[in-house]
């Protein structure tokens, strides 16, 4: 969600922690599909495919992947604090 849709919502209306983060500091939460045969690539995410019909694929983290989860939660808790400040 860009800051601009963010601005839009109603008073009633709340982005979730993590999107408002992201929508702050302009990364692009959306564009993790576009990117992931890049995190594949990188040892990020594992990509398992089931041949069956309908397709089934499962993504899930690596070891390596793991190790952003710190990251991702002080990304959360930075939201969660600064969200109804910058709001003022």
């Amino acid at each position: 969600m860009s800051k601009q849709q963010s601005q839009s919502l109603g008073k009633d209306q709340k982005l979730a922690p993590f999107d408002y983060t992201v929508s702050i500091i302009g990364g692009k939460w959306k564009m993790l599909s576009t990117q992931r045969s890049e995190l594949e690539k990188n040892g990020i995410v594992n990509r398992v495919e089931y041949p069956q019909i309908p397709p089934k694929v499962e993504y899930s983290l690596t070891p390596k992947g793991k190790t952003l989860m710190p990251i991702l939660e002080q990304k959360c808790k930075w939201g969660v604090h600064n969200q109804e400040k910058c709001k003022k």
